[in-house]
Order: structure tokens, then C-alpha cells, then sequence
């Protein structure tokens, strides 16, 4: 039976609202009072952290582990799409800092008149920001919470654009107003790479990915007295939190309570291994034979009508290949991105006055997709 621990986490995440509120307000005020438009873009960053602390507060208040009527597996997938929605203000975040970093890169900027004060301040926010990463993550660990280690990974992303503005500030400090804008790109991969790095842990939970290898829970099952052998078993959920087990069971036994006792010996040794899981089997005689440990449904597809029958077993190897399909969908759009991005910094360098052109000659730029290559090369044309 799992665990209701919502109101641990909901205390957590309570805690964690007010001091992102803190933060919130101490960069807000100096970076209005300081004009540094990278502190106020920290502070409308960190409004993110506040408002992934509300969804969670909502999902815990959903999540609810226990079954009910309308949700007889319990309610754990509540969680892991919170999760996903702090991943998008993630992306969100990135978008963000690329955006505005461009912008101030071919806009310019004011100069910024900060003080030492000020920077100590800034200290304290670095400092408060840091005790709460480290405290949701020890909590979140303890409570096997996804929303708490998620929300950890957006907190440790404002870390890092806290210490980038901070270092860009000294750079200012120091007359290099440049410094804070160069800066800029390498925290938006860390907040890129923290965005996969969640929506990677959930993933597997909505899409019911194998949770416990096969060969592991026959080895367990094929220990227990009575067993003759196990078959078509499959496994999701997430481990330490709540699995879900299914198996074919082949007992020595001819009555309905011998084979009934040989059963609740299975269930408690997986759940001695695997708790909080619930498992589910279907008992078969000993003279049933079945060499298959795993979930291996035997279909193929007919050539003529493209439905599937019952003989061919490579429709499994077909459904694996979705993942690796979207990666390679996703992998194409990055190089899109990259191409059209490159292509609108060359245009506005070639716009702004002093551009050095060669007479009889005309820059053109333009943008392929190469479906074959599976890449988007972008190119520089000299005509003239």
C-alpha cells in the first residue's frame, strides 16, 4: 500500500513559496533601483519558481495515492504531469534568457550604476535560493516526491542565473558591461539541460515503461515453493513509489486453495522486494507449458488489409521504434532552430551601419531542409 505523504510535501512547498517570494521581491527592488535589466529579468525568471510551487501545491492536492472509484490504479500520474509542467516553464525560462540576451547583444544597453551593497544583497538571494534547493531535495529524496526533486531542478536553474547576473553585475562593476549578456547563453543550456533532465524522469511513468526487469521477477517467483514456472510478465510504475505486476503463473497444484496459498506466497515475496506494488495473476495448471518470461504479444501485419494477426512477433520491435523516431523529429527541429537563428544574426550584423560590403556583390542568405541528410544546412550565397 503506498504511502500518503501530500502533506509533507505540501508543507515543503509552502515553505519553499514564501522564500521564492522573498527573492522575488529583493531582486525586483534592486534591480529597479539599480536599472540592471538582466536583475529584473532574474526577477520575472524566479516568478516561474513561485508559480511551479502553486502547480505542485495543486497536483499534491490531486495526487492522492489511494484508489477510488474513477481512479482504480490511484492518482500517482497527477504528479509526474506536474512534473512535466515545471519542464515547460523550464523551456519556457531558456526561451527567455536567449531572447533577451540577443536582444540586448544588438539593442545595447544603458549603463548600469550598482554599488557593493547592492551585490551583497544579491549575496543573500544566492544564499536563500541555494537553502532552498538543497532543502527540497533532501525532503523530496526522503518522501520519494517527483514534484519536490523536479521543482529542485528549477530552483538549482535560478541558482545559476543568479550567479551569471551577479557575475555579469561585477563585470559592470568593473566597467565590462558586456560581460553580463556573454554570460547569458551558457546558464541557458544548464536551464536546457535541467528541462530534459525532468521530463526524462517522468516520461516513463505516463507512458507505463517497464519498471522491474522480467528476468528479476522470475528469478524471485521461480524461488517460491510450488512454482513450476511464471510467463507474460510485464511491470510499470515507478519502483519505491508503486509498481504494478502481472504475470501468468504456472503452480503444482490441482485445488483452488492450494494454488491460492502457492499465489499469496508470490505476492509477498515481490512485495518484500518491490513494496508499496500490486500484483496481479493469472494461475495455470502444471501441465502448461510456456517458454516465454515476458509480455510478448504475437502479432503481425497482414500485407494486404495492413491489419494485424496474432503469428508475427516483430510488432513489438515496431512500437520501440517510436522513440527513436521522435528523437530524430526533435533533433531536426533543434538544427531548424539553429539554421533559422544563425540566419537572422547574420542578416541583422549585415544591417547595422558600418557593415562592410564589397561593391557588386549581394549577400543572400537562405535557408534548405535537406530531408534525406535528416538535417537543415543553412548557407551563406555570394552573388554578384
Amino acid at each position: 500500500m503506498a504511502v500518503d505523504n501530500r502533506s509533507e510535501v505540501r508543507k515543503v512547498l509552502l515553505t519553499t513559496l514564501m522564500l521564492n517570494l522573498v527573492v522575488m521581491a529583493i531582486k525586483g527592488v534592486v534591480g529597479w533601483h539599480t536599472g540592471a535589466l538582466s536583475l529584473l529579468a532574474d526577477a520575472l525568471h524566479s516568478i516561474t519558481d513561485s508559480a511551479n510551487n502553486v502547480l505542485g501545491l495543486v497536483t499534491i492536492r490531486l495526487a492522492s495515492p489511494q484508489p477510488d472509484r474513477q481512479h482504480p490504479y490511484g492518482h500517482q500520474k497527477f504528479e509526474a504531469v506536474g512534473a512535466l509542467g515545471i519542464s515547460a516553464f523550464l523551456g519556457i525560462a531558456c526561451f527567455e534568457i536567449l531572447s533577451g540576451a540577443v536582444e540586448r547583444m544588438f539593442a545595447g544597453s544603458e549603463t548600469i550604476a550598482i554599488s557593493a551593497a547592492e551585490l551583497s544583497i544579491l549575496l543573500i538571494v544566492l544564499v536563500i535560493n541555494i537553502f532552498v534547493a538543497f532543502y527540497e531535495s533532501r525532503v523530496g529524496q526522503r518522501l520519494g516526491s517527483n514534484i519536490l526533486i523536479a521543482d529542485v531542478q528549477h530552483t538549482m536553474s535560478d541558482v545559476w542565473v543568479t550567479i551569471t547576473v551577479m557575475g555579469g553585475l561585477c563585470g559592470v562593476w568593473l566597467g565590462y558591461q558586456l560581460l553580463d549578456v556573454i554570460l547569458a547563453f551558457p546558464v541557458a543550456v544548464l536551464v536546457f539541460a535541467s528541462a530534459w533532465k525532468v521530463l526524462k524522469a517522468n516520461l516513463p511513468w505516463l507512458v507505463d515503461e517497464m519498471a522491474i526487469a522480467p528476468e528479476a521477477i522470475h528469478a524471485i517467483v521461480i524461488s517460491v515453493p510450488g512454482v513450476v514456472n511464471c510467463h507474460n510478465i510485464a511491470s510499470r510504475g515507478v519502483v519505491g513509489r508503486q509498481a504494478f505486476i502481472e504475470m501468468h503463473l504456472i503452480v503444482d497444484a490441482t485445488d483452488v486453495e492450494k494454488s491460492h496459498q502457492i499465489t499469496d506466497k508470490v505476492e509477498a515475496q515481490l512485495a518484500a522486494k518491490y513494496d508499496p506494488v500490486r500484483v496481479l495473476i493469472h494461475v495455470e495448471p502444471p501441465e502448461y507449458k510456456s517458454d516465454r518470461i515476458t509480455y510478448e504479444p504475437a502479432v503481425s501485419e497482414d500485407a494486404e488489409t495492413g491489419r494485424f494477426s496474432t503469428e508475427d512477433r516483430a510488432f513489438p520491435q515496431r512500437i520501440s521504434c517510436f522513440p527513436q523516431k521522435f528523437k530524430e523529429w526533435l533533433r531536426y527541429a533543434c538544427q531548424l532552430a539553429i539554421a533559422r537563428f544563425s540566419r537572422d544574426f547574420l542578416v541583422r550584423v549585415a544591417q547595422k551601419p558600418g557593415f562592410y560590403r564589397k561593391p557588386g556583390f549581394l549577400i543572400d542568405l537562405k535557408l534548405e531542409m535537406c530531408y534525406s541528410h535528416s538535417m537543415v544546412p543553412g548557407g551563406l550565397e555570394v552573388m554578384s
